[in-house]
């Protein structure tokens, strides 16, 4: 792809050179106020493999000088600089108040993911769009610095910064994009992509993740009473025995090596952790269920899906003096940065 042609130029051409799918699960992937993504979780498929790259010269930026086509909540389609997109991505997923390092990680991750998605062909006449559950989340300047009140100039330069110093740079996997997903907040260790979607990802494996009491409801609590449990069960899986001894609805519990819950059974029924998530609104997969008189109590630590990048814990690498080359390569296993894909 030249300068200032669309993805969806790129995106066309590289899929002739490969293609591979890999049907996933889809859930909450995770953007809930600042930092936190809500949405389906990715379709962990294979990027399309990116045509040959052009020379660079030392002046040349890339992210000023590609365009992508973004399709607005409205349902227009607007054309922007990579750059102009890039920011608003990242203000809108993570908090602006994060270290400089830890938003330059997060740069990264939304361009490689903007790479990825704009050769996906999911929108006809866009590359993109504003939607979370879809592709990113995203916000307009104006309501940016709406939220932000005095701090507006100053969170706006420090994500200009995080953009530029990273100036086309992408992480990538055997010659590919990768699929650059990531989460808030974990839970000591990342989860590997297999134990929850089945894909068996090589650069998305359970790593050690350092943040901890700092987050933000990093441990949380849901009480719903029997008759909750009752009502929202069996209006998924009508086929639910929850009759009987209260206590033991909920049972069979296996965890996975980073303490999240692999599968359990309630009623009977079989479900993974990320169902049972689902199911009882519950912040992650990692808890414990407990049954007392007022129901069950599930106790719950961390916050999204556990594959990836940790914001928070890209955030607590970067106080302890990481850059963000270093928390990129930590939570994404094997992977290359590279600059100047075309």
């Amino acid at each position: 792809m030249q300068n200032g042609t669309h993805f969806s130029q790129y995106g066309r051409s590289a899929a002739l050179g490969f293609a591979l799918g890999l049907l996933l699960f889809c859930l909450p992937l995770t953007q809930v106020g600042d930092g936190t993504r809500t949405g389906e979780e990715p379709s962990l498929s294979a990027a399309p493999v990116p045509s040959a790259r052009q020379p660079l010269s030392a002046e040349e930026k890339l992210d000023e000088s590609r365009t992508v086509r973004v399709l607005l909540a409205d349902g227009t389609v607007e054309e922007q600089t990579m750059a102009d997109y890039l920011w608003r991505v990242v203000a809108a997923e993570m908090p602006a108040s994060f270290e400089p390092a830890a938003l330059s990680a997060q740069a990264v991750c939304a361009r490689t993911y903007t790479l990825y998605k704009s050769g996906s062909g999911r929108h006809e006449n866009a590359d993109v769009c504003t939607s979370s559950a879809c592709c990113q989340a995203y916000i307009h300047p104006t309501d940016a610095a709406a939220k932000w009140g005095e701090q507006a100039a100053a969170n706006g330069e420090k994500i200009s910064a995080a953009i530029a110093d990273t100036d086309g740079v992408i992480a990538t996997y055997e010659g590919a994009p990768i699929q650059a997903v990531f989460f808030s907040s974990s839970t000591g260790r990342t989860e590997a992509a297999v134990a929850v979607w089945g894909g068996d990802f090589p650069y998305l494996v359970s790593v050690d993740s350092p943040e901890g009491a700092e987050v933000p409801d990093y441990t949380t609590t849901v009480t719903l009473t029997a008759e909750e449990v009752r009502g929202r069960t069996l209006a998924l899986y009508p086929q639910a025995e929850l009759d009987g001894d209260e206590a033991g609805w909920i049972g069979d519990v296996v965890y996975t090596d980073s303490g999240r819950v692999a599968s359990l059974t309630v009623g009977g029924v079989p479900l993974t952790g990320g169902e049972a998530r689902a199911l009882f609104s519950l912040r992650s997969t990692c808890f414990a269920v407990a049954h007392g008189e007022g129901g069950f109590t599930f106790t719950v630590t961390g916050y999204g899906h556990g594959v990836g990048l940790s914001q928070y814990g890209a955030n607590a690498m970067a106080r302890a003096g990481a850059g963000w080359r270093d928390i990129l390569t930590h939570y994404y296993t094997g992977v290359t940065l590279e600059k100047g894909w075309q």
